[in-house]
């Protein structure tokens, strides 16, 4: 059965002539970890580090790789990271490069890490983890993939050649909107201990009561991936032919330009889509118009909810919409979906 949450911050050390235990205090390990990063490694094929966020998860690679060479980051991707990256560590003489998640790598001399985002966040292009793997090693760097949009199940980058994969738990993973959590996932058992250590060093642990919740909504992820993915793939059609849509991305549709490489490496679809409609008015409308979808910045959860990525300071169209379809009725989903289109004054 799912074990209870394990709340001790300090643990019995025994006498002075007994081996130091594994729990000995709360900033270092945690049972309730170890639980959650045993299920997690197991669906990710390697070992499993938990942290705090999956920021911490993000900072904890970028400043493990940094003192060996330049950093490439997806230039369409989760836009923290690459704030993180040039005003974190490029001030301390890392070379920060940037390159768009669709396009061939660059030439990767003196890169030490490269790092895809696939499905990238909000764009929902799609980078060939394969042969950026393939790139990335014969540099002498190190891949890593945030994997957050299509979670464990729905594709593997430690089997497709990646070092390392990096995940937002906060979304799909957990699942419920009541936990921040994050985690990195490694097959090369020195970068999982120097992760560890970097862990424990930095300070970036999680709760022992967000670890449980979250190894908690792993129970469900399979229902829930399919149910979002049905959702969304309803959805597309609706929107493309809608007249106030426009550049409608969902790389589990056949007609999207990324389909071709998520199909080789994708196991399965999810439910995170987007859009552009004309303006942020015409966002404004779309929202008081429906009864369901929720505006809301993160995405993977029970509820359908939109998020007008402008707002954060990405470099996409006013009326950009990342949409995260959710557990609703697939028919009353499209039904007020479709409506709240109507609504907008065009």
């Amino acid at each position: 059965m799912h074990p209870g949450p394990v709340l001790s911050s300090t643990f019995h050390l025994g006498l002075p002539s007994e081996p130091t235990p594994a729990d000995f205090y709360g900033r270092s390990d945690n049972p309730t970890w170890r639980a959650l990063e045993a299920a997690i490694g197991d669906l990710d094929g390697g070992e499993c580090v938990v942290f705090a966020s999956g920021m911490a998860a993000i900072a904890a690679v970028l400043r493990l790789a940094a003192p060996d060479g330049a950093l490439v980051l997806p230039s369409d991707g989760y836009y923290l990271a690459r704030s993180l990256a040039h005003g974190e560590l490029a001030p301390l003489g890392v070379e920060v490069r940037e390159t768009p998640t669709a396009a061939p790598l660059p030439p990767l001399d003196g890169v030490a890490l490269v790092l895809l985002e696939t499905p990238s966040n909000p764009g929902l292009d799609v980078a060939d983890i394969v042969a950026a793997a393939e790139a990335a090693h014969a540099a002498g760097a190190l891949l890593a993939v945030d994997n957050t949009t299509a979670t464990p199940l729905g594709q593997r980058p430690l089997e497709l050649g990646a070092d390392l994969v990096i995940a937002s738990d906060t979304k799909a993973l957990a699942g419920h909107g009541d936990v921040v959590l994050g985690h990195v996932s490694a097959r090369d058992p020195e970068l999982v201990a120097r992760l560890r250590e970097a862990r424990s060093r930095g300070g970036a642990v999680p709760g022992p009561m967000e670890s449980w919740l979250a190894h908690r909504g792993l129970a469900t992820l399979d229902l829930r991936l399919e149910r979002q993915a049905r959702n969304a793939a309803a959805l597309v059609p609706v929107l493309r032919a809608h007249p106030a849509v426009s550049d409608v991305r969902w790389p589990g549709d056949p007609a999207d330009p990324a389909h071709a490489v998520a199909s080789r490496q994708m196991r399965r679809w999810n439910g995170v889509l987007r859009f552009t409609l004309a303006s942020e008015a015409a966002v404004g409308e779309f929202l008081a118009a429906s009864r369901l979808i929720g505006s809301a910045t993160s995405f993977g959860g029970l509820r359908s909810t939109v998020d007008r990525r402008r707002r954060w300071g990405d470099d996409v169209a006013p009326g950009l919409l990342r949409f995260s379809a959710g557990c609703e009725d697939e028919s009353d989903l499209v039904s007020d979906v479709r409506a709240a289109l109507d609504s907008i004054t065009r």
